[in-house]
C-alpha cells in the first residue's frame, strides 16, 4: 500500500468498536467507498470474516464485490487480497463473502454465525424478516453490523429500527451528505445543481437523504406495499411480461421502457416478480422483454397498441418471430387504469416478491388525479397492464360497480 489512505472524517467512527454502525444519507456522500476502504484496511491488519449482504442478489454482479475489487487496486492491496469468482480472500485468512439475504432460508442465514462484520448495503430494501433472523445470527464476540442506505420511507424496517423512537444501544447512527465528502467530484456537482433546478421535489431525497416523496392523495402507500411484501411466490398459474415502451428520447425517466413480470398464483392472488425496465433502443428493450419471457417461462408479452399502433408488436417480432403477444388498447387515463389495481393491493390481493424501488417510487406518486412525478411512469404502467391481463374479470366487475353507483335519471312527466 502506497501513501496515506484518505477517508472523509465523517466516517472516522468506522474504526471504533461498536455493535452497530449505521450511515445513511444522499448521493455523493462516499458511504460505500468509505466503508469498503475501512473493511479492506481492517481485514488487512487481522483475519476477519466479512459478510456483504443485501436483500436481493441474483448474481455476484448485484453485490459490492466489484466496488471492493476496485478499492483493492486503488489502495495498492493486490499483494494482500486475491479476488475470486464469488469471494475475496486475504493472505492472512480474511474472507469476504456475498449473499442476498431475502432469498435464503432461516437455516442458511444462521450459517453466518461465525461472521465478524456484516455489511448491509442498500439497507433501505432490507426486510424485517431478514433483520430479525440476521441480527441474532451475527453473535460472535465483538461482531459488528454495518449498514448504509439512502432513506426511502420512515416505515422501512431499517429506519424503524435505527431512526425510530428506540434505537439499539452501542450504535453509531450518522447522517452524511455530499458536504461530508471532500472528494466530491465536479461531475456530480453539476448533476446536483441540475437536479436542484429541475426536479426540486426529489432533490432532497436524492442528495440530502430525506425520505422519498409520496404524493398527497397517492393511491398506493409505502406502508401498504411493505405490508404485502413477500420473499417467495407460491405456485403460479399464469405469468406475463408487460411492456410500456417509452415515447420520448429525453434523458432521464422519460426514456425508460417499462418491463415488468407478474404472475397469478394458485391462491388467486397477483405477484410482481421482476422489474427489468431499461433505457435503450427498440431492439434493446425488445431483447430484454423476450429474455424475461424465457427466464420466467411466461405465456405472453402484453403491449399497448395506442403508442405507435402495430409498431410495438412489430419491434418484438423483428427480434423474435414466434411467441405470444397480447395487444391492449388504452381507453382511459393512466390514473383511471391504475385505480382498480390499487384496490387489489388494498385488499391484500397483490404482493411484491422482493423489492422494486423504482417501480414502488412511481406507485407512490400516482394519485386519483394523475401522476405527480417527473417524466412518465413507464414501470407503473407496465405493472398495471400485467395485472389487468391477469385479473380481467375482477377489473370488469369493479368498472361495472362504478357505473352502477352513478345516479340514474328518472324521467318525470
Amino acid at each position: 500500500m502506497s501513501g496515506d489512505v484518505q477517508i472523509p472524517v465523517a466516517f472516522k467512527r468506522l474504526f471504533e468498536p461498536h455493535r452497530y454502525k449505521a450511515f445513511y444519507g444522499g448521493r455523493g456522500s462516499a458511504k460505500s467507498h468509505s466503508i469498503a476502504k475501512a473493511l479492506l484496511l481492517q481485514g488487512a491488519t487481522k483475519p476477519l470474516r466479512v459478510l456483504c449482504g443485501r436483500e436481493t442478489q441474483n448474481s455476484i454482479k448485484d453485490s459490492v464485490k466489484a466496488l471492493l475489487d476496485d478499492q483493492i487496486a486503488l489502495l495498492g492491496l493486490e499483494h494482500l487480497y486475491i479476488s475470486m469468482n464469488a469471494e475475496i480472500r486475504g493472505a492472512n485468512g480474511t474472507l469476504f463473502i456475498f449473499s442476498g439475504l431475502g432469498q435464503l432460508t432461516v437455516d442458511q442465514i444462521k450459517s453466518f454465525e461465525g461472521v465478524d462484520i456484516c455489511w448491509i448495503e442498500e439497507a433501505q430494501t432490507i426486510s424485517s424478516r431478514s433483520l430479525e433472523v440476521l441480527i441474532p445470527t451475527i453473535r460472535k464476540d465483538g461482531s459488528e453490523i454495518w449498514l448504509s442506505w439512502n432513506p426511502r420511507s420512515a416505515s422501512d424496517p431499517v429506519d424503524m429500527r435505527f431512526r425510530g423512537e428506540s434505537p439499539p444501544e452501542d450504535a453509531v447512527i450518522q447522517r452524511v451528505s455530499y458536504r461530508d465528502n471532500p472528494f466530491f467530484p465536479l461531475v456530480l456537482e453539476k448533476e446536483r445543481l441540475y437536479d436542484k433546478a429541475n426536479i426540486p421535489d426529489r432533490y432532497m431525497h436524492i442528495w440530502e437523504g430525506d425520505y422519498e416523496p409520496q404524493a398527497v392523495g397517492a393511491i398506493w402507500s409505502r406502508e401498504g406495499i411493505m405490508k404485502g411484501r413477500i420473499h417467495e411466490a407460491p405456485e403460479l398459474g399464469r405469468i406475463v411480461v408487460a411492456v410500456d415502451h417509452a415515447t420520448s428520447d429525453k434523458p432521464g425517466v422519460s426514456n425508460e421502457h417499462g418491463i415488468v413480470v407478474a404472475g397469478r398464483g394458485s391462491d388467486g392472488k397477483g405477484y410482481v416478480l421482476d422489474d427489468l425496465s431499461l433505457s435503450g433502443s427498440p431492439a434493446e428493450w425488445a431483447r430484454q422483454a423476450w429474455s424475461a419471457y424465457d427466464l420466467w417461462d411466461a405465456d405472453a408479452i402484453v403491449v399497448e397498441r395506442n403508442q405507435g399502433g402495430d409498431l410495438v408488436a412489430n419491434t418484438l417480432r423483428t427480434v423474435r418471430p414466434s411467441g405470444r403477444i397480447i395487444e391492449v388498447t388504452a381507453t382511459r387515463g393512466k390514473h383511471v387504469r391504475a385505480e382498480p389495481i390499487a384496490s387489489l393491493y388494498q385488499l391484500g390481493r397483490v404482493h411484491h416478491v422482493g423489492t422494486f424501488p423504482e417501480l414502488e417510487g412511481q406507485m407512490c406518486l400516482m394519485t386519483s388525479h394523475g401522476y405527480e412525478g417527473p417524466g412518465s411512469p413507464d414501470r407503473l404502467d407496465a405493472m398495471v397492464w400485467a395485472m389487468t391481463e391477469l385479473f380481467p374479470t375482477m377489473i370488469h366487475r369493479r368498472k361495472k360497480r362504478l357505473r352502477d353507483d352513478l345516479p340514474q335519471i328518472s324521467w318525470m312527466s
